[in-house]
């Protein structure tokens, strides 16, 4: 049983930069793959990038060199730091887990956050 807290998003112009975070709570954190998916108006939920518990990460290919996953088993967080955004950046974006990388990365994860909206102005 896992529960996710995200927190960080709000509104940004283009170029700029935002953090996101996920708190987690629950048992055997380090052993479950952590990613972040978004969520557009109109268009499906995509991942955006996932950090696996033997550390392994996969990046969505518009956001590599811009954004960057990262974990802190020790305290139970995920991060995401955006940079250089984009206005098609724009979107809710969600924190979730699950014990299978490929179970998650498809949008099948068994854990999800409440989402945090990210605006992006041209």
């Amino acid at each position: 049983q896992v529960q996710l807290v995200e927190s960080g998003g709000g509104s940004v112009q283009a170029g700029g930069s935002l953090r996101l975070s996920c708190a987690a709570s629950g048992n055997a954190y380090s052993a479950y793959s952590m990613g972040w998916f978004r969520q557009a108006p109109g268009k499906e939920r995509e991942g955006v990038a996932q950090i696996d518990s033997d550390g392994t990460i996969r990046y969505k290919g518009s956001v590599k060199g811009r954004f960057t996953i990262s974990r802190d088993n020790a305290k139970n967080t995920l991060a995401l730091q955006m940079n250089s955004l984009k206005p098609e950046d724009t979107a809710m974006y969600y924190c979730a887990a699950d014990r299978d990388w490929y179970r998650l990365w498809n949008g099948r994860g068994n854990y999800w956050g409440q989402g945090t909206q990210v605006t992006v102005s041209s």
